[in-house]
């Protein structure tokens, strides 16, 4: 289960809870700017009770990204939040991340690989996608001793890939996801207060707003008014 901390992973984490799996979650400090999503990873898989490995990793080494590198956090993209990749996109992240999860799962013989991915109300990244989704499948298949010898396949599952994030945000609520320990901000102060203006807080809000639900994210204050 790749447990980022923010909204999506977590109501991922607890829909496979409810369907009955046993999770093992794994979440990555690569050198993001946000790093608050690890605590909050952290204190999301205390509360749910499944056991939570954090792997160090660099990715500022390849930089690229507003993320990882000196570059500021594009804000209120409202008009042309969908026209291409932003900057935020960090360079072949997800397939780190499921390389690293898959050669977990092989060693615990597990054969499911969670991941909250959504490709409809998204930033625009390419490896968000139903396409990479399913080729990253067809390659854990191939390049693994489960794959080839023991005829077990492994599974990329992504159940929210096609929801919309108020969908989402419901399916939280119906799971009882504690919506206040999750992050989202790309850009939060030293305390964590989210900015309310990068691509990830326009969509939280929105699909709060959107689902009727008060959204308890604690924003910084220059959040409410508008830039």
């Amino acid at each position: 289960m790749l447990l980022s901390g923010g909204l999506d992973s977590t109501v991922v984490l607890a829909h496979a809870l409810r369907d009955g799996f046993r999770p093992m979650a794994l979440t990555f400090r690569y050198g993001q700017r946000h790093a608050h999503e690890v605590e909050a990873a952290a204190r999301i898989a205390r509360y749910s009770g499944v056991p939570h490995r954090i792997v160090e990793i660099d990715l500022r080494a390849t930089g690229g990204s507003a993320l990882t590198d000196d570059v500021a956090v594009p804000k209120d993209r409202r008009a042309d939040a969908a026209a291409g990749i932003p900057v935020t996109y960090v360079p072949a992240r997800n397939t780190i991340f499921l390389a690293y999860a898959l050669a977990w799962a092989e060693v615990l013989v597990a054969h499911d690989i969670f991941i909250g991915v959504n490709a409809i109300d998204y930033s625009g990244y390419p490896d968000c996608r139903p396409e990479f989704i399913a080729a990253f499948e067809r390659v854990a298949n191939l390049a693994t001793r489960t794959g080839v010898e023991r005829g077990a396949p492994f599974r990329i599952r992504a159940p929210l890939i096609g929801m919309r994030k108020r969908e989402i945000i419901r399916l939280g609520r119906a799971l009882g996801v504690d919506f206040a320990a999750t992050t989202s901000c790309y850009d939060p102060d030293a305390t964590g207060a989210a900015c309310g203006h990068c691509d990830a807080c326009q969509l939280r809000r929105a699909g709060f707003a959107d689902a009727g639900i008060v959204d308890p994210t604690p924003y910084q204050p220059a959040s409410l008014t508008p830039r």
